[in-house]
């Protein structure tokens, strides 16, 4: 049954007559007659009385035009409803966040949002960025904020590349090394070599962790084949305190490493040369499969304005 044959039938039943009902829908009479008929064929029972005073409800036919009231209403309150969606005065919208950038930037951007769309409902999920890469392609989540991955395969999520921060290295203030460190246009900390690092203790995040894909990649493109772990963690801020205690070296995004050089001691930064590609990229990941809503759209443009991007300013790959 469609919203169509529903409507149909209930117009007949009002009208008692094919010919009137016809006419009230805008449609030819042959049409109408048609359509009934093939309908209680379907259905297997007759839904009018033919009388010569009129076309009357048989008991199927009041059983039929109970239930095409209901649904037609609960059809209307639904078009009622999309259209407060697509008029952002009511709906939902489910995104996937990275823990940092969760803090980062979700409570300047949930301001601005909320002031925009006071009733749309928000629900933040947070993950790495593998996991969230899962939920996207499970429908778990309507979009994500995280990081790019190092090998952008072609697929069913899309990244809209928005803000790209450099790696750094990370060691204690009076580490051996810095003294081989250069001062180097274009670098906001002198160039250590990363070659320097084979045979180095390192502290390494866990594999699944974005940031441990970017400083493996640097490595190897370094030619550091063999790494010595000193120890594995999983927060960054945890491997950075290490570092600048000289528990090892370790390589963390500049935005995150300034974060942490207002603890009290304060580890040694180093700048890598652009040759190795040490950078990562934030970006807006979305699936193929998955229908961005007004709400959704409006979202990830308060998130462009708080990182003062233009709204076409990312490169969709």
């Amino acid at each position: 049954m469609t919203s169509r044959e529903l409507l149909y039938i209930k117009t007949i039943a009002e009208e008692k007559n094919i010919s009137k009902a016809a006419r009230k829908l805008y449609i030819a009479q042959p049409s109408l007659s048609q359509s009934v008929q093939k309908l209680e064929e379907q259905l297997g029972v007759a839904l009018f009385h033919r009388t010569t005073s009129g076309l009357t409800l048989t008991y199927a036919g009041e059983r039929y035009c109970h239930m095409a009231a209901q649904i037609l209403k609960i059809y209307e309150n639904f078009e009622l409803e999309i259209s407060d969606m697509n008029n952002l005065k009511t709906g939902r919208i489910h995104l996937g966040i990275t823990n940092h950038l969760g803090t980062l930037i979700l409570p300047k951007t949930m301001k601005r949002f909320q002031k925009l769309c006071p009733f749309v409902e928000v629900l933040v999920t947070e993950d790495n960025s593998d996991g969230l890469e899962k939920r996207l392609l499970a429908g778990e989540v309507d979009f994500v904020l995280m990081h790019a991955p190092i090998e952008i395969q072609s697929g069913k999520i899309q990244y809209e590349l928005l803000e790209r921060d450099p790696f750094v290295v990370v060691t204690c203030p009076d580490h051996p090394l810095i003294s081989k460190a250069n001062v180097l246009d274009g670098y906001t900390h002198p160039v250590l070599d990363i070659r320097l690092l084979e045979k180095q203790p390192m502290i390494r995040l866990h594999s699944g962790q974005r940031i441990r894909q970017v400083t493996d990649s640097v490595l190897k493109r370094a030619g550091i084949r063999q790494i010595t772990t000193a120890m594995t963690v999983k927060n960054h801020t945890t491997a950075q305190l290490l570092a600048a205690q000289g528990a090892g070296i370790t390589m963390v995004p500049l935005e995150y490493a300034r974060l942490t050089v207002r603890h009290e001691t304060s580890p040694a930064l180093f700048s890598i040369h652009k040759q190795y590609e040490a950078f990562w990229d934030m970006c807006i990941a979305t699936c193929q499969d998955i229908y961005l809503s007004k709400a959704d759209q409006r979202f990830i443009q308060c998130m462009k304005e708080i990182l003062c991007l233009p709204s076409s300013s990312g490169n969709k790959i």
